[in-house]
This record gives C-alpha cells, sequence and structure tokens, in this order.
C-alpha cells in the first residue's frame, strides 16, 4: 500500500524536485521509503511514498523498472494472486518477491490489458512505456484505491490524493459547482469529478492513456456489464451446491488477502460481513488472527458486546477500545486534512480512530466491506419497493402534482418546517417518472442541491447514466446503482482515506473481482428471503458461527450527532456557519443555511445530517481554500 503521483508534461516540464514535493505530501500513505525517477526529456516524472508489505527489502521500492528496461511502474495497492502470476512466467529472472516485479513481468510478456485481466488485486497504478512514449493510468475494477488526474499548463499531473496535484505549483486550484452540488446530494463528489474544475478521479475499472496525441480514456473492466450478464446467466444449482462454491470461493481469495510479510488482522464489528471475513481467516490461520473494535459508552451506538462474543467464539486474539466522547470530537478537527475534498459520512470518525487502534499492532487490516451491494443487504432495498404504490396512481394525477409543485414558491414549504419538508418530498415522488428517478431522490441528502449551491447545475452521475440500467429485476438493480456509485464514493473513500492517515492496509476480499462475478450471478431469490437480505452468505457464515450470535437488526457506523451540534461542538458550529463568512465565500446559499441551524437549535427540524454536510464543507474550505 502506498502513495503515487507523477507529472506527464511537455519536454522539460517534469522534474524530479518537483515530483519530489507532491510524493512528500502523501507521505502518511508510504512512510516507509521513498524514491523519485524523471526523465525530463520525454517529459515524465514517478514518485512514489512506499508502505513496505510485500518484500520489505531494498529491492521492492518503486519506482521500478522492468527487467527489460521498457516499463516504469510507481504503484498503490497488493496483487493477491502475483504468485499464481509468477508460475505463469516460469522464464522471467525474478530479483525480489515483491508483487510490483510481478506486474512489470506479466506486462512485459503479455502486455497490459491482458495482464490486468488476470490480475486479482486492488491497484492504482503509472506505467510509462519508455519505447512509445505514452503513460497509463489504471483504476483497479471496484475502485477500492483511489487515483486523481488534473490539467496544468504544460500538460497533466496525477496523484492518489488531491493534495499531490496542488503541490505542483502550475496547478489551480479552483472549486467546481457541479462537483459541490454533487456533494451535497451524495454527501461525496462521484467520480469522475473532483472538487476542482481542473482536476478528475479516474473511474473504477478504468484506463488513461496519455501520449503525444492526448488523452483518451477507456474502460477495461465494467461492472455494469459484469452484473447485466450475471442476471442474464444466472446459477441454477441448488442451495447446497450454491452454499459450497461461495464457501470454496471465499476460502480462496481470503488465503490470498492474508499474503504478507507484515503483521495482519481484522476490522470486526460482529455483523455479517466483518463476521464471515474473520472466520475464513481464522479458518486458514494456525494461531489466533487479531481482532479489533471499537465501542460507545451509548448504547443506541454500540457494536462493541457483538464483535467480542464472535471474537470469543472464533478464538481470535481480540482488542477493544470504548472511545470517549472527547477523543472523537478531538478527531473532528483532521478530518478535512484525510479527505482532502469535501466528504460527509460522519462514520468516517470512527472508522478513523479504528484504524488508528489496528495501527498500533499491525500493518494490514482486512475489512467486510461489500456484503451489502453484492448479497441485497441494506433494508432501503425493502423499503424502495414503496414505489410499486406511486407507480399505481394514473400519470395524469402524478404529472398534475409535478407542475402545482413546481408553481408553488418554496418558501410555502419552508414555513411549514419539518411538515413542509415532507409534503414537498412526497409530492416530488408523485411526478417521479421512474424507478431510477425515484431511488436517486431517495439516496439524496440534499434534494435540490441546485437551489442551495449557486450556479451548480449537476452533469451526469452513475446514477442517472442509462448504462447502469438492468431490466426486471429491481433488487439486482438497485445493487449495481450502489457498485458504481455509493460503494466507491463513500464506504471505499472512507476506508482508504481513514486507513492510509494511519499508514494502515485496508483490504477487501468480499470485494475481490471473482467474488463479485460470483455475487452477479447468484439469483436473488438466493439472496434476498422474508425481506431479509444476504441470505446465502448468512448461510455459509452459520457454518462458523452460530446464527444467534450475529443476527441482529444492522446498526451502521454511527456518532451521536445530534447531541455534539448543539452541544460540546456548538462553538465551532457558530464559527463555520456564520453568514458572514458564508456570503463571503459564495458557494452556498447563506440564507438557507443559518434557517436551518436556527430550526436545528429551536428543536423545530432536526438538520444535523444536513448541517454535517455542509460543516464538512466550510471545515474543508477553511483548510484548503482559505489558506
Amino acid at each position: 500500500m502506498c502513495g503515487i503521483c507523477g507529472i506527464y508534461a511537455s519536454l522539460g516540464a517534469a522534474d524530479g524536485q518537483t515530483v519530489r514535493r507532491m510524493s512528500d505530501v502523501l507521505a502518511h500513505r508510504g512512510p516507509d521509503d521513498s524514491d523519485t525517477w524523471a526523465d525530463p526529456d520525454a517529459g515524465i516524472a514517478l514518485g512514489h511514498r512506499r508502505l513496505s508489505i510485500l518484500d520489505t527489502s531494498a529491492l521492492g521500492r518503486q519506482p521500478m523498472h522492468s527487467a527489460c528496461k521498457r516499463f516504469v511502474l510507481a504503484y498503490n495497492g497488493e496483487i493477491y494472486n502475483h504468485l499464481e502470476i509468477r508460475r505463469a512466467l516460469p522464464e522471467h529472472p525474478f530479483r525480489s518477491t515483491s508483487d510490483t516485479e510481478t506486474i512489470l513481468a506479466a506486462v512485459a510478456a503479455w502486455g497490459l490489458e491482458t495482464a490486468l485481466a488476470r490480475f486479482a488485486g486492488m491497484f492504482a497504478l503509472a506505467l510509462w512505456d519508455r519505447r512509445e512514449r505514452r503513460l497509463f493510468l489504471v483504476r483497479d475494477r471496484i475502485g477500492i484505491k483511489p487515483l486523481y488526474y488534473g490539467r496544468i499548463k504544460e500538460g497533466w499531473v496525477f496523484g492518489s490524493e488531491l493534495k499531490a496535484l496542488r503541490a505542483h505549483p502550475g496547478f489551480a486550484p479552483d472549486i467546481d459547482r457541479r462537483a459541490l452540488a454533487l456533494f451535497f446530494r451524495h454527501n461525496f463528489i462521484p467520480a469522475p469529478y473532483s472538487i476542482y474544475t481542473n482536476a478528475w478521479k479516474l473511474c473504477p475499472g478504468q484506463m488513461a492513456v496519455f501520449d503525444d496525441e492526448g488523452l483518451r480514456l477507456q474502460t477495461w473492466w465494467d461492472a455494469a456489464a459484469v452484473w447485466r450478464e450475471g442476471v442474464e446467466a444466472p446459477f441454477v444449482d441448488g442451495q447446497k451446491d450454491l452454499e459450497d462454491r461461495l464457501d470454496e470461493l471465499l476460502s480462496i481469495v481470503t488465503a490470498e488477502h492474508m499474503i504478507s510479510d507484515v503483521q495482519i488482522g481484522a476490522f470486526l464489528s460482529g455483523g455479517i460481513d466483518s463476521s464471515t471475513v474473520v472466520s475464513f481467516m481464522q479458518k486458514k490461520s494456525s494461531k489466533p488472527i487479531k481482532t479489533f473494535s471499537i465501542g460507545f459508552n451509548e448504547g443506541s451506538y454500540n457494536e462493541a458486546n457483538y464483535a467480542n462474543a464472535v471474537a470469543t467464539h472464533l478464538k481470535t486474539e481480540h482488542t477493544e477500545l470504548y472511545v470517549t466522547q472527547k477523543e472523537m470530537l478531538d478527531v473532528i478537527p483532521l478530518m478535512p486534512e484525510f479527505w482532502d475534498e469535501p466528504f460527509a459520512d460522519s462514520s468516517q470518525i470512527p472508522t478513523y480512530i479504528l484504524s488508528l487502534l489496528t495501527r498500533r499492532q499491525v500493518t494490514v487490516s482486512l475489512s467486510g466491506d461489500g456484503g451489502d451491494e453484492l448479497f441485497c443487504g441494506y433494508q432501503r432495498y425493502f423499503w424502495m419497493n414503496r414505489w410499486d404504490k406511486v407507480a399505481r396512481i394514473p400519470w395524469r394525477i402524478r404529472t398534475l402534482a409535478a407542475v402545482v409543485l413546481k408553481r408553488l414558491p418554496a418558501r410555502i414549504f419552508d414555513v411549514l418546517g419539518p411538515l413542509g419538508q415532507k409534503i414537498r418530498w412526497r409530492l416530488d415522488i408523485l411526478g417521479m417518472r421512474d424507478f431510477a428517478e425515484f431511488y436517486r431522490y431517495f439516496m439524496s441528502h440534499f434534494k435540490r442541491p441546485a437551489e442551495f449551491v449557486p450556479g451548480g447545475e449537476e452533469p451526469e452521475t452513475p446514477l442517472t447514466n442509462a448504462r447502469n440500467r438492468i431490466m426486471g429485476d429491481r433488487y439486482a438493480q438497485m445493487a449495481l446503482w450502489d457498485i458504481v456509485n455509493y460503494l466507491p464514493g463513500d464506504i471505499l473513500t472512507k476506508v482508504d482515506r481513514a486507513s492510509m492517515a494511519v499508514s494502515l492496509e485496508a483490504r477487501v476480499p468480499l470485494l475481490d473481482h471473482r467474488v463479485v462475478e460470483f455475487a452477479a450471478r447468484v439469483p436473488t431469490a438466493w439472496k434476498v428471503r422474508h425481506d431479509q437480505g444476504k441470505w446465502l452468505l448468512r448461510q455459509v457464515l452459520y457454518r462458523y458461527v452460530p446464527q444467534a450470535l450475529v443476527e441482529r437488526p444492522k446498526m451502521g457506523f454511527g456518532i451521536p450527532l445530534g447531541e455534539w451540534l448543539r452541544g460540546d461542538l456548538r462553538e465551532w458550529c457558530e464559527d463555520l456557519l456564520s453568514p458572514a463568512m458564508i456570503r463571503r465565500q459564495g458557494c452556498l446559499d447563506a440564507a438557507t443555511v443559518s434557517r436551518m441551524w436556527r430550526e436545528y437549535l429551536a428543536g423545530e427540524s432536526n438538520w444535523s445530517p444536513y448541517l454535517w454536510d455542509v460543516l464538512m464543507f466550510q471545515a474543508w474550505h477553511e483548510r484548503w481554500v482559505k489558506a
């Protein structure tokens, strides 16, 4: 796990000193080693920060050259099947045991696209072809590892985080109002956009090719195509056979994800997904696996007792830490530093604290993320069937409701407070054309962010792109939308930044592409039973953990936001929500923010989740724009 960066620019504009500055700001992603490589005559410079996991010797240092000297690689991630790849290259003279050298050997032998198809792992990589003078940026299939690229006058810059781009003196960090509107809709900014007008995220499964002809973007792995093919050609196996196949696959994948030359452990919440991962880890290990969880004194947020019960049953070496409110509050000012574009999933705070606790003992930790998306685990999937009731209302009546709504001034609903908003939301739903529009609306924080962000007209996203549509199976459709949008934009971003902030590598075996492709073919009838998701995954888990230990309502990883904003954080909130400050910045509608804060303090409306979005933007703005 590492941080990468680089420059692709006109001759002489890509120098080692500048790329070194870009690399240095990523030190938290790779504190063990660093190096740069530049060829000014070719207009290329690569930087790398190393968190040593496989082959911790100097032989694993990057940027690394291929044995044939044609390719230079800066790479962030892990290729879990790299030993299998090596066995397919018996003639190659390997010098190290690092997977970086394996990537280079595979690319030299088979070509980049063929090699990518054989890799099982998480990665963001920059590959320079010295012969063709061509740069390739590649992001893994699901978007586990981040990669940004941006425009400068002389060419392009790229890096694992936006702060690396900002470290280049030619990069102009101008706020993109369209992306800001997307942030307030989703509480994250979905790919391909970033908070800046001249920087973008590489999408999951995407490759960017830079050469004398310019920039070309191409898809090398398509989640929508995989999901669509799975729906069209589902498994026909019986229950026992499907359980056996998933059990065997998870055994193989988890064992590969445990390959490491440093200490390894796992996050454990006691829920279905993390318990499944830890079960297979313990099955493959001859000694107790190190597991980690955090607890809260507030009972409604505390999962530690569930995690402890599972750890006791599996006989892991379990560590739990009860976190005080002060410890969590002390973390909040750090958030804009780690998430260097606006991000407002409040579970980022406990995720960071859990990562910090885990890093005290291990360098690698496995996580259970992905189970909800692959196996229909979110409770909202069942709630969303209410669309059928809306769809039964004649279209003429629903159209009339939409027309009436557009003609009514927004202040009418504002005067009615929370009741007015509920009425407005229901009228909105009546005017929706299809389930896709309904799902996007339901998944939105701010329902009309363009009204809140002046000039913030929203561009197309994975939720609005027609390519991500599936006909017939609504559960499969919702899962796909989450796989291409919510999962990489929120969940994986949260885990990557929180873990990398403390130099911890987080691995997600349930999101290995082989598991994703398997899950795509599992019929919904084997995922959803009795208004409960993850049915097949649960049956496999019950082979290792008693059902009674893991069956409980899903809690998430929440924090007592409502208490904090009125209490210990009130002074911080007052400063960031100052109408004068917001008007001076010119990014948000100050009157709307003031009304939300006033109604919240008066107990008239619980705007706390929405205010958190505003506060996270304001905190980010103070850190990255004010300076």
